[in-house]
């Protein structure tokens, strides 16, 4: 397995591109994470790390982000991310699902708000979804909307839904602050025709084992068992 040490976004991208796949944290696959390949030095100190990278990596490593391992965080490359929605979404469309009785009511309500908008943030979708009380709304007249984070989850883990990057509060002194707040968009419209055209372009087992003749590539002495959990 190669080895990354990753000291700026440059390294990540570079890993990201390499690997095609790569989870945030630590998982059974031993040094296949972000947590495993980043020194101590950039965790939580002055120097920028991987929380602060996230967002330039989005934008500039031809990648795509999101809880795609495990109801994790990680990233995958756009060149196997077509493959790997396909073998995730078992073949199906979001419409094709729910018509199949394969999404709940709560999946649909909330793929078709994100789905209608070419991207939203967290903070506005759960307000617009009613899953957060709007601030001028009075205590006693307003019950909000459950499940938004089991939702989201779920829908990143089918791969209809991604983060398209991270945006910050902005303070008095003109200066981002606080956890970067999630922007959410549907692959289909983030990514164009370079995800549409190629999607559904094999079978699901078709896909899932072009993946893992890449995987076994670059981890040759990994468990053929944790690179199939790592696919889904």
């Amino acid at each position: 397995m190669k080895q990354f040490v990753l000291n700026d976004r440059k390294d990540l991208i570079e890993a990201v591109a390499y690997y095609g796949f790569l989870p945030f944290f630590a998982n059974a696959i031993e040094g296949l994470s972000i947590e495993e390949m980043t020194p101590a030095r950039r965790w939580f100190t002055e120097e920028s790390g991987p929380w602060e990278w996230k967002g330039p990596v989005i934008s500039e490593g031809d990648c795509v982000y999101g809880k795609f391992f495990d109801k994790k965080a990680g990233f995958v490359s756009n060149r196997w991310f077509p493959d790997f929605a396909n073998v995730r979404r078992d073949g199906y469309d979001f419409d094709a699902r729910f018509e199949d009785g394969l999404a709940s009511h709560k999946d649909e309500y909330l793929y078709n708000l994100i789905a209608s908008r070419h991207s939203i943030l967290s903070k506005d979708a759960k307000i617009i979804g009613g899953y957060m009380k709007p601030k001028k709304t009075g205590r006693d007249e307003w019950q909000p909307r459950k499940g938004f984070d089991t939702t989201i989850t779920k829908l990143q883990m089918q791969c209809y839904i991604i983060t398209s990057d991270f945006e910050y509060e902005i303070g008095k002194n003109g200066q981002p602050y606080g956890w970067g707040i999630a922007r959410y968009a549907t692959p289909e419209e983030y990514l164009g025709r370079r995800f549409t055209g190629k999607v559904y372009a094999r079978t699901p087992e078709a896909s899932r084992k072009r993946i893992l003749n890449h995987l076994k590539r670059v981890l040759p002495d990994t468990d053929e068992g944790y690179l199939v959990r790592l696919v889904g």
